[in-house]
């Protein structure tokens, strides 16, 4: 049996009040017996039993006062093994959330003598009992349900009157199981408090749903609770847990609910929100919430200057990563070696190879241990300057300090091959990482397919495929997204519905980024009805078309004319709450561009603008080239003057586009000047930009000649 300690007793009072007189009285004559041992047949469930049954009864009689009786019933340990046994065998005593009585329920007619027995048993059992006997049941998926019971039959009985904690144990207990929607079936059977709020708000968060979160905070709000810094708290943990992208333009909104709140930010909340703006990508507002936490006469978390120290590294910002890097040593804290991973990763990120070499050897000197990821990092330099024989070296050298490489280092070293386009040294790496003991992960064939289907090279990807499953190694949804976009890209849709469906077969459901990838492939084939259908198929499944769905269709309807359809999809993603993409936007532009169809063009880049997205040189590329498909060069040379006066560098999509658009209108004499401010203007020409040339130089020379 799991035990409850005894509640501590009340203060002793000098006087006795008449009150706890008769009160106690009618105590000593009220027979309140022990339930029997609980049988060795007891469900196994760690929770049985919440108090060992005393052996002496309220009814004893001694000479006590009746402080004492009070104490005494204060003290007293009850066990629930009878109670939880009865609930736990009673089918129709285990009611699901629709089924809880309401505060206006009546009481039932007849009981069962057993049930009427164990009412009298536990009547004299305080709330906060009733709260523990509640929290441990909801300790364990498994006697879920015997909680739920247990809450019905206190309601029924009329034994505990604190139901909003109750209630919000259960919300909680069911938003750690990932019950969501049980947790607001729940909900609905009470008026909402701050109480039960708090809970719905934390399951949430935990569950991911931060939509539902932000919601249930308004909705507090607009009932006029408001909401305190622990909801904000988690909900900022939330979205920075594991590997979820962070949105800056999220965390903004949140601070300035808390300013709207009055909510005064503690110094966990402060360091919450260093690393969730540094996960963001926006290191300046993490490092205006470190001086709040310094201004204030407090010290960071580690975490948060490390999450700023690689914010800054991200961004090519390695010198004010290097100051907080000197800042934490002059502070006392002696960096440890992922204090100097976090500043390796920033050096690797902006090609500073001797920094990255400096850094290695600093640690060596301090006493710091480099570990798998401080030697991943610096293969990764190795890899990225060419130097592949100094990336052999940093691996010996792994073996030499008893650092086994694993398989991610070897990924790495990939990774960087196929970024580099030099696809066919997969296969030495690969035998270089068996010679080295290591097997591959599902990782490492991961980024070997993604590279053999990058260069179309997909009877190498699809043989990497099988082998992958020969080894015991189960595809996940990276493994399938990647063999069907690839087969999608090279144009062979048929085998990417094959590799779906097989997908569907295997037990591996598909995320919205297979969906996305499905209705491009449909899309391009201009399958409308199977776009749709497919749409409807994602929604089934429970999953919500985001950002990128809209942004796939937005594209798809464009390059196929259908803008009456692309305009809705924007118009229906507004209505559902998510915010256009300026890579949206883009979309929408160059499939009116395509179209010759300037004015409208002209007004998707108005109506970007409005939603605070400023323009980027492919999009005005893309305006460029919708002027030069309506025959409006002047225009077209407006955009490249409004690129110029904003200080955007026009590129050699800029300039070949302008000189088609010469072309168009046969002004052949102009597209030389084009072409020379080009490469004055340190553009390198490119085939195309070439073609262009010769093509407007033989045009005028036919000119001349007729």
């Amino acid at each position: 049996m799991i035990l409850l300690p005894p509640l501590p007793p009340p203060l002793p009072t000098r006087f006795t009040s008449p009150t706890t007189t008769v009160f106690s009285l009618i105590l000593r004559h009220h027979h309140i017996f022990s339930p029997s041992p609980a049988p060795q047949t007891t469900p196994s469930i760690t929770t049985t039993a919440i108090a060992s049954t005393s052996s002496s009864s309220l009814s004893s009689s001694s000479p006590s006062s009746s402080t004492d009786d009070l104490t005494s019933l204060h003290n007293r340990r009850y066990d629930f093994t009878p109670l939880i046994n009865y609930l736990s065998s009673s089918p129709s005593s285990i009611n699901k959330p629709t089924d809880f009585k309401t505060d206006n329920s009546e009481s039932p007619i007849s009981l069962d003598p057993i049930e009427i027995k164990l009412a009298e048993t536990y009547r004299a059992v305080s709330a906060q009992l009733w709260h523990s006997l509640l929290k441990s049941l909801c300790s364990s998926k498994s006697t879920l349900d015997t909680a739920y019971a247990l809450v019905t039959w206190l309601q029924k009985h009329n034994l505990c009157f604190s139901y909003d904690l109750l209630y919000s144990i259960l919300i909680h207990a069911l938003g750690r199981s990932d019950k969501l929607y049980e947790a607001f079936l729940l909900s609905q059977q009470r008026t909402l408090t701050p109480l039960t709020y708090n809970a719905l708000i934390g399951a949430c968060a935990r569950n991911g749903d931060l939509e539902k979160a932000l919601n249930l905070m308004t909705r507090m709000r607009r009932d006029g609770f408001q909401s305190d810094f622990a909801n904000y708290s988690i909900i900022i943990q939330c979205l920075t847990r594991g590997s979820n992208t962070v949105d800056s333009s999220v965390l903004q909104r949140l601070y300035h609910e808390m300013e709207s709140d009055k909510i005064e930010l503690d110094c966990q909340l402060m360091n919450d929100l260093v690393v969730a703006f540094s996960k963001a990508g926006d290191p300046d507002r993490a490092m205006f919430f470190l001086a709040m936490i310094q201004g204030q006469g407090l010290s960071p978390k580690t975490s948060s200057l490390l999450s700023i120290i690689s914010a800054l590294g991200n961004c090519g910002r390695t010198m004010e990563a290097e100051a907080i890097f000197e800042e934490m040593k002059e502070g006392g804290l002696k960096p440890r070696t992922r204090a100097y991973n976090a500043l390796l990763k920033g050096y690797v990120k902006n090609g500073s190879l001797k920094d990255a070499e400096s850094i290695v050897s600093e640690m060596e000197k301090c006493g710091v241990s480099p570990d798998e990821h401080t030697y991943s990092l610096l293969i990764d330099a190795y890899a990225n300057a060419g130097r592949w024989e100094s990336a052999r070296i940093v691996l010996k050298e792994m073996e030499s300090n008893d650092v086994q490489p694993n398989s991610y280092v070897f990924s790495r070293i990939l990774a960087s091959y196929r970024d580099r386009g030099d696809w066919q040294k997969s296969f030495s790496v690969l035998k270089e990482m068996k010679n080295s003991g290591v097997k591959p992960d599902r990782h490492f064939y991961n980024v070997m397919i993604d590279t053999f289907g990058k260069y179309n090279c997909l009877e190498h990807a699809m043989a990497t495929f099988e082998k992958m499953k020969s080894d015991g190694i189960q595809p996940d949804n990276v493994t399938w997204n990647t063999l069907i976009d690839s087969h999608r890209k090279s144009g062979h849709h048929g085998m990417a519905e094959e590799l779906f469906d097989t997908m569907r077969e295997s037990g591996c459901p598909p995320c919205a980024t297979t969906y996305n990838i499905m209705i491009n492939s449909l899309g391009e084939q201009e399958k409308w009805d199977e776009v749709k259908s497919l749409l409807g198929k994602m929604q089934g499944q429970g999953l919500i078309p985001n950002v990128i769905t809209y942004t796939t269709l937005i594209d798809i309807y464009g390059q196929s004319g259908r803008f009456q359809d692309a305009m809705e999809c924007l118009d229906v993603m507004k209505s559902a709450g998510l915010k256009p993409s300026a890579t949206m936007y883009h979309a929408l532009i160059n499939g009116y561009a395509q179209r010759g169809l300037s004015e409208l063009a002209v007004n998707a880049f108005r109506i970007m603008r409005a939603d605070g997205f400023k323009p980027n040189v492919q999009v005005l590329n893309s305006l460029i080239n919708a002027f030069g498909e309506d025959r409006r060069d002047v225009e077209a040379f407006a955009v490249l003057q409004f690129m110029k006066e904003n200080h955007l560098k026009p590129d050699v999509v800029s300039y070949t586009t302008l000189m088609k658009a010469l072309v168009r209108v046969e002004k052949f004499e102009k597209v030389p000047a084009v072409y020379e401010e080009m490469i004055l203007s340190g553009v390198n020409p490119d085939k195309k930009a070439r073609a262009m040339l010769r093509s407007a130089l033989r045009y005028m020379k036919h000119l001349l000649n007729s």
